[in-house]
């Protein structure tokens, strides 16, 4: 048995801002598409039909229906009190974004890798070091000695310089 499809109600001014969203060329795919899920929800097409027409699963189709009828109150109200159009699309668009996904925070700072970095680019003799390349166990150690991190494994180093167009600093593959 087909599931009920949440009801979906568009203002003239949220449609006309959804529908120019839709079409700039500045608009990304994704919210693009989100759009157009909520435009065809708003004259009643069924989540089949959309999913059809839009190449995607009913599951998408859901869930944006969802969220922007989850957002419908707080729309309304923003209406109300005068937002003005530049404001409104912002927050059409936020209703339309991705949310936040979990995940373990980074373990380094940006300023922490922006000093690996530096320090990749020092000539490893001004540390000390007998050698005139740099290899990331030498970079690690160093890191550490000089305080920019508590630890870090060359690995670590290895990606954070591949990553930044340095190439990889060891034979290492992976």
């Amino acid at each position: 048995m087909p599931g009920y499809a949440v009801e979906v109600e568009v203002t003239a001014r949220q449609r006309t801002v959804l529908e120019a969203l839709a079409r700039a060329k500045r608009t990304s795919q994704q919210l693009a598409e989100r759009c157009r899920i909520v435009l065809m929800s708003a004259e009643g097409r069924p989540n089949l039909h959309q999913a059809e027409a839009l190449g995607v699963n009913r599951q998408r189709v859901r869930r944006w229906r969802g969220r922007w009828a989850a957002a419908r109150e707080a729309l309304a109200a923003a209406e109300q009190e005068g937002i003005s159009d530049r404001d409104l699309e912002q927050m059409l668009v936020a209703v339309l974004s991705d949310e936040e996904r979990s995940g373990a925070p980074p373990t380094f700072s940006p300023e922490q890798v922006a000093a690996i970095i530096a320090l990749a680019c020092e000539p490893p003799v001004d540390s000390g070091l007998p050698v005139s390349h740099w290899t990331p166990p030498e970079l690690a150690r160093e890191a550490m000695k000089r305080g920019v991190v508590e630890s870090i494994s060359p690995r670590q180093v290895d990606r954070f310089l591949a990553r930044r167009g340095f190439g990889r600093t060891s034979r290492s593959t992976g």
